[in-house]
Parts: C-alpha cells; sequence; structure tokens
C-alpha cells in the first residue's frame, strides 16, 4: 500500500517499517533479469511463463516474481536469481520455467541442465556469488539492479533507499557534503575524472540564481550500456543522488538528459519520478524539510556530441546541439548562463552510496587517486561478456581473464582491449609480441634491447590509463583477439567520429576527414610510408586545435595503433598485406591440406566460389571469391587460409600435392 504524501522523516521511516513488517525475508523471490540485453533474448515470455507456472501450482502467495534491471551477465541470459539461496540459473527458455517450479521450488532440488558451467574446467556452480564472473566483484551501485523492482519505489525503500538523502538533509550542512565529497575522492565516471567535491564546491560558490544539476544520461559509446541499465535498474539511486547533489549546491531544479534511444531508461525514470513526487520525495518542500527540488526527463536526439556537457546544454536549451569554448566554465555559465553542476548517472548514483557509509570508508577503496569502483561494460572476443562493477586498482589481466574468462575463442591469440569509447579509443596491448616489440622500435618508445613490460597487468584507475596511453573514459572496454585488422579498427572508430562530428570547428570537421580518406588508402593498399607520417602530424593538429574532446581526442584511435601496431600498418603499406587477414583489397582465402572435406564451407559461401566433393579436398575459385569470410568463420579444422592477396592459387596447388586423399577421409569419417 502507498500512503498519501510523505511530510516527514518520521513518516518515511514509519513507511518504510511498515513495508518490511509486511515482507517475509524468508520467501522466495524468483528474480528474472528484465534488462534491455535480456529483452531481446526473450526475458519477457519467460517472466510471463513463470506467472503462469506460478498460478497453476498456487504459489501465488508464496513465491514473490520480479522482473528487475540487468543483473550484468549478458552472455548468459535470460537469467533468474532465486532467492535467498542466491540460486543461479541462465539461458532460460519459457519451457524452463515449469521446470524450475517444480524441481527447485516444490521439490528443493537443482536442475543441473540450467547452472552455470565453467567453459575451461566443465565445473558446474550453483550460486551466483561463486560464479568467476561475479567472484572479483564490487557491486557497490550495481547490485542492487538484481534485488528490486525498478518500476516499484517500495523495493527501493525497502532496501534502504532515501535513507542517505534523508541523512544530508537534516543532519549534514551543504558545506559538511561537498566536504565529504570531497573526502571521498570521488571523479566523475563521464570520461574527465574531474573531481566531484571540487566541481560542486565551485558551483555553489558561483553567482547567479536560479543554479540547476544535470544527469548526463547521453551514452553514446560503441559498446558501453552502463548508464542505460543503472537507469533501467535502479533510477530511484540516480535521483537520491541529484537531490544530494542539488541540495550541497543550493539548487531546486535539475533535468536528465536521457537518449530517446532508450526506451525502457526514459519509462523506468519517468516512473521514478512521478514515484517520488507523489511520496514527496521530491518537489516542494521535501519531507518537511524545507528544501525545495524538482526534475524532468529531457530526451536526446541521440547525437554522440550531445554528450559533451557544453553541447548537451545547448540541446537543451532547444537550441543546436553543438559544443562551445570552455573558457567560461558551465559551473559558473552554464545552462542558460547560471551556475550549473553536471554529472553523468554512475557519478550521481554513487553520492548515496558515499552519505550512507561515510568518505573514509569509499576512499579506502581504489588507488590513491582514483576510489571507489567503477563499471565497465566488457565485450568483444572473451568468453564472460556483460557489465562488470570492480574496484579501482584491479589489473587488466584479472578484468579479463579472471572475470571474463578469456578470449573466446581458445584458438586465437589475445591481441588488445580498447578502453575509454572511440574518443577515448585507445588500446592496450599483451606486449610479449615480437611484432609489437619491433613497432615500439620503429616508433621510438624503446631501445632494440629492451624488453616490453606486458600492460595486461596494469592497474585500472584513471592516471595508470592515461600514463599507458589509454584512459578510463565512459568505461567501455571491447576484447579483441588475432582475427583483428589494428589498422581497420582505427578507421572503425574514426568512421564513427567523423560522422557523429557536429562539424563546428574545421580541425575536427575537416581533419577526421582526412585522416580518414589516408587510412581508407592504406586498406586498400594504396598506403605509403609518407602516409603513416602524415597521420601522425594531422593527429596533433587536431588534438592541439579542435575546441571540445571530441575532436581532442578522436586521433588516439590511430596513434595508439600506430605507436603499438607501427609493424601492421607498414605490411599494409610496404608488403601490401594484412596481416590479420581483414582488409578485403589485401586478403585472399585459401584452403590447405588440412581439409577433411566436411562440406560446411561450401553451405557458407554465398557466391559458389567452393568446389569439391565430400571427404575430399575442396578449392577456392579466386575469381568467384568476394572474401567474405563466411567459409573462414565456420570452418572447424582452421583449413581456410587468409593469405596475401593473389597467393591463394599457390596456396591451394601446394595442397593438392600434399594432401591424402586416405588419411583425410578417414578423419572426415570420424566427424
Amino acid at each position: 500500500m502507498t500512503p498519501a504524501k510523505l511530510d516527514s522523516i518520521q513518516a518515511l521511516e514509519q513507511f518504510r517499517a511498515s513495508l518490511i513488517k509486511q515482507r517475509d525475508s524468508r520467501k522466495t523471490i524468483i528474480s528474472v533479469c528484465a534488462g534491455t540485453g535480456c529483452q531481446a533474448c526473450g526475458c519477457q515470455a519467460v517472466v510471463n511463463a513463470f506467472r503462469t507456472e506460478l498460478a497453476k501450482a498456487n504459489l501465488e502467495n508464496d513465491v514473490e516474481l520480479k522482473a528487475t534491471g540487468c543483473h550484468g551477465f549478458c552472455e548468459r541470459g535470460p537469467l533468474a536469481l532465486i532467492q535467498p539461496e542466491g540460486i543461479f540459473y541462465q539461458k532460460l527458455k519459457p519451457s524452463d520455467a515449469k521446470l524450475i517450479i517444480d524441481q527447485t521450488i516444490v521439490g528443493g532440488r537443482l536442475v543441473n541442465s540450467l547452472l552455470y558451467r565453467e567453459p575451461i574446467s566443465k565445473e558446474v556452480i550453483k550460486h551466483q556469488a561463486d560464479i568467476p564472473f561475479y567472484k572479483k566483484q564490487m557491486r557497490l551501485i550495481f547490485g542492487k539492479n538484481g534485488m528490486m523492482d525498478p518500476t516499484s519505489i517500495n523495493d527501493y525503500i525497502c532496501l534502504g533507499g532515501y535513507t542517505s538523502m534523508v541523512k544530508a538533509l537534516t543532519t549534514m550542512a551543504p558545506e559538511k557534503i561537498i566536504e565529504s565529497m570531497k573526502k571521498s575522492g570521488l571523479r566523475g565516471r563521464g570520461g574527465g575524472g574531474f573531481p566531484t567535491g571540487r566541481k560542486w564546491e565551485h558551483c555553489r560558490r558561483s553567482p547567479g540564481s536560479p543554479k540547476y544539476v544535470i544527469c548526463n544520461a547521453d551514452e553514446g559509446d560503441p559498446g558501453a550500456f552502463m548508464d542505460r541499465s543503472l537507469c533501467e535498474g535502479n533510477p530511484h539511486s540516480i535521483l537520491e543522488g541529484m537531490v544530494i547533489g542539488a541540495f550541497a549546491i543550493g539548487s531546486n531544479e535539475g533535468f536528465i538528459y536521457v537518449r530517446n534511444e532508450y526506451p525502457l531508461a526514459v519509462k523506468n525514470l519517468s516512473i521514478a519520478i512521478e514515484q517520488a513526487r507523489e511520496l514527496g520525495l521530491i518537489g516542494t518542500n521535501i519531507l518537511g524539510t524545507g528544501f525545495d527540488f524538482d526534475l524532468e526527463i529531457s530526451r536526446g536526439g541521440g547525437a554522440f556530441v550531445c554528450g559533451e556537457s557544453t553541447a548537451l546544454m545547448a540541446s537543451l536549451e532547444g537550441k543546436m546541439g553543438e559544443p562551445r569554448a570552455k573558457y567560461i566554465h558551465t559551473v559558473d555559465q552554464g545552462l542558460w548562463d547560471k551556475p550549473t553542476c553536471l554529472n553523468n548517472v554512475e557519478t550521481w548514483a554513487n553520492v548515496p552510496v558515499i552519505i550512507e557509509k561515510g568518505a573514509e570508508w569509499f576512499s579506502k577503496i581504489g588507488t590513491d587517486n582514483s576510489k571507489g569502483t567503477k563499471v565497465f561494460a566488457l565485450t568483444g572476443k572473451v568468453f564472460n561478456t556483460g557489465l562488470v562493477e570492480v574496484p579501482m586498482g584491479i589489473t587488466l589481466r584479472e578484468i579479463l581473464y579472471d572475470i571474463g574468462g578469456g578470449v573466446s575463442n581458445p584458438k586465437k591469440k589475445f591481441k588488445a582491449v580498447q578502453t575509454g569509447g572511440p574518443s577515448g579509443g585507445t588500446l592496450i596491448v599483451e606486449t610479449s609480441d615480437p611484432d609489437i616489440h619491433d613497432s615500439l622500435v620503429a616508433h621510438g618508445d624503446i631501445r632494440e634491447d629492451e624488453q616490453v613490460k606486458s600492460l595486461l597487468d596494469l592497474p585500472v584507475d584513471f592516471d595508470e590509463l592515461t600514463r599507458a596511453g589509454s584512459m578510463m573514459g565512459s568505461g567501455g572496454m571491447i576484447v579483441m583477439d588475432s582475427d583483428s585488422c589494428m589498422v581497420d579498427v582505427a578507421r572503425y572508430f574514426l568512421r564513427f567520429l567523423q560522422e557523429e562530428s557536429c562539424g563546428k570547428c574545421v580541425p575536427c570537421r575537416e581533419g577526421i576527414v582526412v585522416m580518414l580518406d589516408i587510412l581508407n588508402r592504406i586498406c586498400s593498399g594504396e598506403g605509403s610510408m609518407e602516409d603513416i607520417r602524415s597521420l601522425e602530424q594531422l593527429a596533433q593538429v587536431i588534438t592541439d586545435t579542435s575546441l571540445c574532446q571530441l575532436g581532442g581526442s578522436a586521433p588516439n584511435p590511430v596513434l595508439s595503433t600506430v605507436t603499438y601496431f607501427r609493424q601492421e600498418y607498414m605490411a599494409h603499406c610496404v608488403d601490401k598485406r594484412c596481416p590479420a587477414g581483414v582488409c578485403k583489397d589485401l586478403v585472399s582465402h585459401a584452403i590447405d591440406e588440412t581439409c577433411t572435406g566436411c562440406f560446411a564451407c561450401v553451405k557458407a559461401c554465398p557466391t559458389n566460389a567452393i568446389v569439391g566433393e565430400p571427404k575430399k579436398l575442396h578449392m577456392i575459385i579466386q575469381d568467384k571469391c568476394i572474401q567474405c569470410g563466411a567459409c573462414y568463420q565456420i570452418c572447424r579444422h582452421d583449413s581456410i587460409k587468409r593469405i596475401k592477396r593473389g597467393d591463394g592459387d599457390k596456396l591451394q596447388q601446394r595442397a593438392k600435392e600434399r594432401w591424402q586423399a586416405p588419411v583425410r577421409a578417414t578423419a572426415a569419417a570420424s566427424v
């Protein structure tokens, strides 16, 4: 039951007590992940099936079913958590609902086929907390996602929601709150890493009225979705943080700028705002404290540049979403030229945690200059993809291997990881590779006799990533294996930034286009060593002269790949060869003598370029091959080779001479 507007702190606490009293902590709860990722995998049908089966079994009053926000382990969705035992079921289908209710809920037995199985050891693990993906995480702001229905403010209040807001409004002066933020060491999670307490302090001291607070939920980096998941799964934590921030700087009005492409986030944030307003947790005279604060949602059109603070504010004002020079800070003159404090979703969600646990407690997590935790979106060529929240200072190796499970294809070699999104877009690499050693020597970063230190053991925090030539950025982390061409990767991110550039300043508008033209030339086999030098010179000019950080950091994908993978650029320009076999103009596909004649590649080829009889050596007709790679992807015997353009017939002729029909026929029969 939801009461009328709460008009005092005591009323909130009485309401919380009554909610907790109504709940039985021993009651079985089935929490089904209903984040966007699991929705794409059909979780809504799973939720409906659970609802139907619970009704059939007359368990509606004994078992609580929750459709929650993202649990993080997106690779294994749709997934469900059975509480209070913590049993973790994965890759669910609607038909599994009856099985789980009959076997686990009623019978008290596990459904082994739905439990998580370790990819390497094949060990079956039943509890979420014991799964390696979760084991090393520290889920301070993301943990409640799996425990609550994001559309229920009662769930959030039962979990201690709005306690920090009460503490801040009733026992802490604004200056004391700001001091807590400074002592906590919290730095902005949107990419820049500016100290949050210092920003708040500057905004509070700035003359001018009214003052505004803004939540930047315009997350647009490829591969990043942590802000969206927080908005979808725990919207009240963001509202609570914004109320505290508004009280600290002296603001009574706020905005959440969220992408319209995030419909579930917009929906759940809208519900949360309405519920909080009805209960008196935002609005006029919050809980009788005399403090007024209200906020509204502004939906963005999906322009990447609007993630930049001044462009975002221009968009909020109804103008073209273009950045301006920041010789005047937005904390002095931001939205409508008034003092404005803008932080991103993750930063605001950290605020209630700091107020609740204390600045000293928070500051003990992380490294000297990077405190607390960070949520990363782990994607790419890795076993376990999803959202991970880890303490600052954890190494890349721990994230990629202990949590991520390593490279998803055991036959492939780990090559690089990209952090910080396209505008951060720098690559951290496994530097034991001899080619990378040669690249760094050629680039002048190390001497010929110097050993290269593996960056896999790099502690992940703001400063260490920057020193390594990368950046924290928004938290995207994309893993690449030996099948990734670093020149092509740089081209991909540069193309994204060229399309997203607002075009206001010449270095960004024209410079990125010229760099992209050069990369296109290199990938098509028409590049030269002079092109590599031109890329480096242009990158420096764009970095130094662009108006905003989109342009200023746009060359990073190119600069980082030139640094670590110069040998690959040289192979493209001098040898006219793509070592990873990705650039179509430089590669030929051919079949070697290990072919078993299994016929799989024949079926996959869209142009009928592969010929051969079952259990006999196959051949690719080079003139008909369009280099799509479909055969390469499907071959289980590693018999399809990506080689230098024009060498396909030579390799296949050698294969013909070496292929032993009786032996291969036996091998094929055993497949």
